[in-house]
Order: C-alpha cells, then sequence, then structure tokens
C-alpha cells in the first residue's frame, strides 16, 4: 500500500507540474489515466519491439515475393492484393496478445524529440496507429487522441512524456530498478485497481465529486476467493470460468485467477481459468482490458455496456461469479430494456413462485428503480451451471451487498421476491456482515453472499449467518473512508466459521455485555431456511357508515375531485356562467389556475374548460337534491337500512342513475362512525359443493368461517359478508413456521374482536435481519452509579468555580 501512495503521488505530482496551466484540476483525470494506462502497455512491449518489427519486416518480404511469383504465372490475369498483416505470429513476437507495428516507443518518443510539436504529434499519432486494434479501442474508450493534439497545442505533450518514460515509475507487474538501482515494486492488477481509484478519488476531489463506484480492498477480495475456492479446494474442474457482472478494473477477476494458481498458497489448480467480465466505465472497462492483455487472459471475454440492458453472455454458464456490484445506484436508464410497463421482457428478471395455495405464477424480480444491486445477482443466478455438472460442484457466488438487499420491499414486491427465490430454491448458502468503514468510499456496512447450488448433504435446507462486524484491525491513517481492515487471521477464522458450518458465540451470554478481552469476536448461527419468510396476513374490519343527506354535504357534488380547488373558485367567481357561457371564462380560469401554481396537466385543463365536466357535477348535485326531499335529512346509523330507503325513493320517482352516481352521492354523505351498524356487503347461502370447495380453500371448518369474514345468521346454510374499512385495514407477518389461524386467534382476535382474516389477499415474503439475530443488549447502569458520576461531576465544577473565583 505505501508503494502504491508513493506512485500516486508521483503521478498526482505530473499532472501539478505539467497541466495546470492547459486543464481545471478536475480535468487531469482525462490525461492521466489513459497515459497510465499506455505507458504500462508500452513499457510490457518494449523488450520484444524489435521482433515485432522483425517479423513484420518478413511479413512484408514474403507479401512482395509471393505477389511477384503469383504475377510471373499470370502476368496477363494478374491483379495485386493488399497486404495483411498476421496478427498471431506478431502477438507471438511481441509475447503479449496486443502488439505494436510503429517503429515507435514512448521512450523513443521523447528521446528523439525536437522543438516541433507538430512533429511530435504526428510522430505520437503513428505510434498510435501501429497498436492491435484491441488496444486501438482502449485508446478510444479513454479519447486519449483528442488529448493527445490538445497537449501538443498547448506545447507540454513533451513534458508528460518526458515523466512517464522516467526510470523513476514502475507501471509494470514486473519489478524493475530505477536509476539508482533501487526496487521499484511490481503493479499488479490489483495494485493498478487501487491506483486508479486513488487517482480518482484525488480528482474528484478537486472537482468537489463524488468518489466513483465502490472499489472492493484487497482483503475483500481475499476473503471473497477464500471462501468461494476453499471449500472445494479438491474438486476444482480442469476448465474454469469466472465471471464478474460489474467488473470494474478486474481485480476481483484478477485476483481469483491468482488465488486458484497461487503456487504459494492452499490452492494449486492446474487447468485452465477463462475470465469474463462487462464494465459501463469506459475508463474502468479500458485498464481491465488492458490488464487482460497483460496476463494473457483474451481480452474479447471483456465487454462493455451496461450488463442490465443487454444480456451480453446469453447462453454462457458460469462455474464462479464474484462482484461487488454498484449499491443505491438508479437503474432507470435500464428499465425499458427489462419491463414493458409491468411486464418483465427480459427472462433474468422474473422468477417461477407459488402463491398461498401453492399455484405457480411468474413473479416479478426486479428491485425499486432507485437501487439495482439485486439485479446483478439475479444476472449471475441466471448464469449458474446445472448442480450436476463440474463433478457435482454446480456453481457458485460471492457478491458484495449493502444492508437493504436483506430486508427492502415488501412480501410479493421485487426485492422479496428475489429473497425469496433464492431461499426456496436453496441458493443461499451463507452471509457475512463485514465492518463499517471497510470501503474506501463508503463507510455503510457490508455483506458477502454466497451462494451455492451443489449445497452438501448437511447444508441443504440451512443458510448459515457470520457476523465478522467486529472483526476488524484499525488502520494507522484513513484511505478515504476506509479506517480498518481484516488481517489474514480475520480471514481465517471467518472461513472457519463458513467451513464448520455451525454456532459460533451464540450461548446464553451472547447478549451480555462484552468486556474489553472480548471485542472482536465472531459470531455464527445456522437458519432453516423457513426462518426467513413470512406469511404477510391482511387483517380486515368491518366498515359502519354514518349516513346523513345535507344541503352542506351534497354541495360537494358539483365539483370534481381532480378538480375542487379550481371549480370552487369558477363558482364563486362566475356563479351560472360556467353553465351557460364556459367558453368565454376558460382563459381566465387558467390563468387563475396558473398563478396559484396548481399545474394542472393537458388532460385536467382541458376537462375543466370542457362543459360536459360541469354539466356531470350539476347533474348529480341535482339527483341528490331530489333525494334528499324524497328521504329527508336525518342522520342515520344503519347505512343498511339507509340504503333501502334511497332504492325506495329512487323507485318511487322513477330514477335510474347509474351505480357510479349513487356510489359519488354516498361517498359525499356518509362517514365512519364506530358506533354506526356494520355495512353489509352481500348474504350467501353456502351449502352442498359450494361450502365443502370453500372450507377447502381455506383449510377451515364450518365452526370456524367468522374467521375468514363469513357470519352465520339464523335462517339456515345463510352468511353476511360485511363490507370492509380501508382505513382500518391492516397486515400481521406471521412467520412461514406459524400457522395464521392460530396466530390470529393469538395475537389479533383478543384485541380487536370484530377482525377477520383475508386469506386470498395472504402474500409470502422473505427477509434477513442481523440486528435481529445478533442484536446485543447492554444493560442499563443502576442508579447508584449514575448517581455517584453526578456527584463527582458537581464537586470538579464546584472546585472550577472556586479557582475562577480566586484568580478575580
Amino acid at each position: 500500500m505505501k508503494a502504491h501512495n508513493r506512485l500516486v503521488s508521483f503521478i498526482w505530482s505530473i499532472a501539478d507540474d505539467c497541466l495546470r496551466d492547459v486543464y481545471v484540476r478536475g480535468k487531469y483525470r482525462d490525461v492521466i489515466l489513459p497515459m497510465v494506462v499506455l505507458r504500462r502497455l508500452d513499457a510490457l512491449l518494449e523488450p520484444g519491439k524489435e521482433k515485432v518489427l522483425e517479423e513484420l519486416e518478413l511479413q512484408k518480404s514474403n507479401h512482395v515475393e509471393a505477389e511477384a511469383a503469383r504475377k510471373a504465372r499470370n502476368s496477363k490475369s494478374f491483379s495485386p492484393t493488399p497486404f495483411t498483416i498476421d496478427g498471431d505470429a506478431l502477438e507471438y513476437a511481441s509475447g503479449y496478445v496486443f502488439y505494436n507495428t510503429s517503429k515507435w516507443t514512448l521512450r523513443k518518443l521523447y528521446d528523439t524529440a525536437t522543438n516541433s510539436s507538430q512533429i511530435l504529434l504526428a510522430n505520437f499519432e503513428e505510434y498510435l496507429d501501429g497498436f492491435s486494434d484491441n488496444v486501438k479501442e482502449i485508446i478510444d474508450k479513454f479519447s486519449l487522441r483528442r488529448q493527445i493534439r490538445h497537449m501538443a497545442t498547448k506545447d507540454v505533450l513533451l513534458a508528460v512524456l518526458e515523466k512517464f518514460t522516467s526510470q523513476n515509475i514502475n507501471l509494470t507487474p514486473f519489478e524493475k530498478l530505477d536509476k539508482d538501482g533501487r526496487k521499484l515494486p511490481a503493479l499488479t492488477n490489483l495494485g493498478m485497481g487501487y491506483v486508479f481509484e486513488e487517482l480518482i478519488r484525488k480528482f474528484n476531489e478537486e472537482n468537489n465529486e463524488e468518489a466513483g463506484e465502490h472499489f472492493t480492498p484487497r482483503e475483500v477480495i481475499d476473503l471473497m476467493t477464500h471462501l468461494v475456492f476453499e471449500p472445494i479446494k479438491d474438486r476444482l474442474p480442469s476448465v474454469m470460468t469466472i465471471y464478474d457482472p460489474a467488473c470494474g478494473s478486474g481485480g476481483m477477476l484478477t485476483e481469483s485467477q491468482n488465488f486458484i494458481s497461487d503456487p504459494e498458497g492452499h490452492i494449486r489448480a492446474t487447468g485452465d481459468v477463462y475470465l469474463y467480465g462487462k464494465e459501463i466505465n469506459d475508463e474502468t472497462y479500458a485498464i481491465c482490458k488492458s490488464d487482460m492483455m497483460i496476463k494473457g487472459n483474451d481480452p474479447a471475454n471483456i465487454r462493455v455496456g451496461s450488463t442490465l440492458r443487454s444480456d451480453e453472455f446469453s447462453g454462457l454458464k458460469f462455474d464462479f461469479m464474484l462482484s461487488n456490484p454498484p449499491y443505491g445506484k438508479s437503474w432507470t436508464g435500464d428499465v425499458e430494456y427489462i419491463k414493458d410497463k409491468k411486464t418483465i421482457i427480459d427472462p433474468r428478471f422474473e422468477v417461477t413462485l407459488q402463491d398461498y395455495w401453492g399455484n405457480e405464477e411468474k413473479a416479478d424480480a426486479t428491485p425499486r428503480s432507485s437501487d439495482g444491486q439485486l439485479l446483478f445477482l439475479m444476472e449471475m443466478v441466471s448464469k449458474m451451471k446445472a448442480s450436476t455438472l463440474n463433478g457435482g460442484i454446480g456453481s457458485r457466488i460471492a457478491s458484495v451487498h449493502n444492508g437493504s438487499s436483506l430486508f427492502t420491499g415488501d412480501a410479493g414486491g421485487g426485492e422479496s421476491n428475489i429473497r425469496r427465490y433464492l431461499i426456496e430454491n436453496d441458493l443461499l448458502e451463507g452471509i457475512v456482515q463485514m465492518p463499517n468503514n471497510l470501503f474506501y468510499n463508503t463507510g455503510i456496512t457490508t455483506y458477502i453472499w454466497l451462494l451455492n447450488n451443489a449445497k452438501a448433504k448437511d447444508r441443504k435446507g440451512k443458510v448459515i449467518l457470520i457476523d465478522a462486524s467486529e472483526l476488524y484491525t484499525k488502520l494507522r491513517k484513513n484511505l478515504g473512508a476506509k479506517n480498518c481492515e481484516f488481517t489474514p487471521e480475520h480471514i481465517t477464522e471467518i472461513q472457519t466459521a463458513f467451513q464448520n458450518f455451525q454456532d459460533v458465540n451464540m450461548g446464553a451470554d451472547a447478549g451480555a455485555k462484552k468486556t474489553d478481552k472480548e471485542q472482536g469476536k465472531l459470531r455464527a448461527k445456522v437458519f432453516s431456511n423457513d426462518d426467513f419468510g413470512y406469511y404477510k396476513a391482511t387483517i380486515e374490519r368491518p366498515q359502519r357508515l354514518r349516513a346523513q343527506l345535507t344541503p352542506e354535504r351534497i354541495a360537494e357534488l358539483r365539483f370534481d375531485r381532480q378538480l375542487r380547488d379550481p371549480m370552487v373558485h369558477a363558482w364563486k367567481t362566475y356563479g351560472d356562467q360556467v353553465y351557460d357561457d364556459l367558453p368565454a371564462i376558460s382563459k381566465e380560469l387558467l390563468t387563475w389556475c396558473e398563478k396559484n401554481e396548481l399545474n394542472l396537466s393537458t388532460k385536467l385543463r382541458k376537462k375543466l374548460t370542457t362543459p360536459a365536466t360541469w354539466a356531470k357535477g350539476r347533474d348529480l348535485l341535482n339527483l341528490a337534491h331530489r333525494l334528499m326531499d324524497e328521504v329527508g335529512q336525518e342522520q342515520s346509523l344503519d347505512f343498511n337500512k339507509f340504503q333501502e330507503q334511497v332504492n325506495k325513493a329512487l323507485k318511487a320517482t322513477k330514477l335510474k342513475p347509474a351505480a357510479a352516481e349513487k356510489n359519488a352521492i354516498y361517498g359525499a354523505i356518509t362517514e365512519y362512525d364506530p358506533d354506526a351498524e356494520k355495512v353489509i356487503k352481500k348474504k350467501l347461502i353456502l351449502k352442498g359443493d359450494k361450502l365443502n370447495n370453500l372450507l377447502e380453500h381455506l383449510d377451515s371448518s364450518v365452526a370456524d368461517l367468522p374467521l375468514y369474514g363469513y357470519y352465520p345468521t339464523p335462517a339456515a346454510n345463510t352468511y353476511l359478508a360485511y363490507e370492509t374499512s380501508s382505513d382500518l385495514r391492516d397486515t400481521e407477518s406471521v412467520p412461514l413456521t406459524d400457522n395464521i389461524q392460530a396466530y390470529f386467534l393469538r395475537e389479533v382476535q383478543p384485541h380487536v374482536e370484530e377482525a377477520w382474516i383475508n386469506l386470498d389477499k395472504t402474500k409470502v415474503g422473505f427477509e434477513i435481519s442481523f440486528n435481529k439475530y445478533f442484536y446485543q443488549h447492554t444493560p442499563l447502569r443502576s442508579l447508584e452509579e449514575v448517581s455517584a458520576d453526578i456527584v463527582t461531576l458537581e464537586e470538579k465544577s464546584d472546585g472550577l468555580i472556586a479557582d475562577i473565583l480566586k484568580s478575580v
């Protein structure tokens, strides 16, 4: 880390020394980041430069000879063919999967430069044109050509070259010596990621911007690789594929590869490892792709773009997947590629679940549009191999998330559906809670989700939660938000707990106050899958309405609810003119709306100025007046009888209003009253098959029907169902391990006797609460201790006051 900090300081000094008057400080990154990558590639190609040029000349010579021979054979019909490069041969000559066919290197550009910026620029562009196509793509993603031209115009290009070709900087993955013979440490792919992250942080601080995505610290990647690979280290397949759908600069991919093939580590696999990744940010994509090329991995397996917008690796399945997807980040820009209104159009984000009665149905597996982290997890789940493949290891996933993935979202919602799908299909094997302030750009609590579709027999149907939030070592100096880290011993302890799959430090005294020696203890607990699930049961209560037809109540019927304020204003201001000559006042009415900041939509503005809108309200008001004349203005506490009176009056007056008109009148003249009679929705005749089907549906007996809203009457086989009060409707979270009816009888009915269960609205949800499972209660201090502290403080304050008075 010290070496990385020194390197960052050196690179930052390049920006300060050379770019100060050419770029604003927030734009230094446009030059520095691509030059770091370019110099990294350039330095690797330097040793094999002559071999590449020799191979190129050989190819050209062979082409000339072949053309001459072909012309001699077919002089009359001869047509020359253009020379094409044999890229494979050039890659072999360079020793990498990329090459440069120009005569230039960055060092040679600097060494042979003159005072002419135009000549330097021409040579530099010739150098860039000599790269293989895979490097040219990286150059284009950085828009490097534009920056080179700008620096040449401002006469700073040579100065920048001088800094980047200095012997005091080593951007290669190999140790080198500086000009004084001192060792310059190698810059690994992960090290490159650290440097990149730190530079981005500094650039954004200078520009008063937020830092980029959360770069994953080395020890977190180390922990993830241990958790993924160690449990099956003796069963690794001969060919392994590793995928990261939010790969950033590629550190997680290359560190996974290093972990597998580390000769000094616990694992030493001899099989082939293929890395795949996708990254949306052009800069980090370019860095990742360049490092894939440096390490000899196939750069074509690293793609640029939104993972959520397109299924880049459709049809591919991977053995291992590790990722730290962005959390708290909106995916609104990708919504149209995933959903058409409420219909899911991308199968990665739709799952099959069962309703309360066991009927299978397609379910939405998308979270809120403000946070798309769980979409990346579902992307990885869609890429899991069958559990029977690779000697029965299937696929294993480690993914970093914040706390919202554990519990956000209601039963039946996207987040809950995702958790439910993972747990019910026995894919979730464990979750590790990590300490706060472990990452560079955020201090929030983070978690590693561990998925496995080929669990060992003793782990099936179970999940282990590991609380490692107190397991850390403080840093001597903060690195951004990061103020702590895992040590190798911590990683081993977490790994051991995961592999043992047993409760740790969850005894009877787990909630007791910890002593200093007990700080930093890891705790773990094994749960059954059902422990995380619950029924969201809807509890209804009967509607009780007080009804009364009065001039004041029915007056509101004149106005549309959506347009009440402007309609009230118009009626008070213009009176009957709103009916007789609405067009004459429409412009004034709309101007009033604008002045009062009502901000009506086009649809509502048109509705407000349409005569039919006003006529509808007037007709409804007139109907209510007719009813009031027939029924009277007496208050009724029995809405059932009140409805009978209204129907009788309508029949007598031969009025036949639509159901919507009647409901509008009822809405204006009724309100909830706990002393009123229950409003009857309908009478039901339940007998024979109809009764038996209902009892089977509810899994109930006849005696228990009132628990589900069916109330028997004195008449045989006749039941009443009451209207529900939406304002009094409530829900209860009933554990899957419990029974809804038993829970209702135990927890609800004793407090609300007239409530019933609306079983048809029952939904199944899943959530995981570390706070609930690992909460440690700290006992309050005794009154004696508090009193003693107060007395001590009073004595100290008295002494201070006395000293002050003496000094005066």
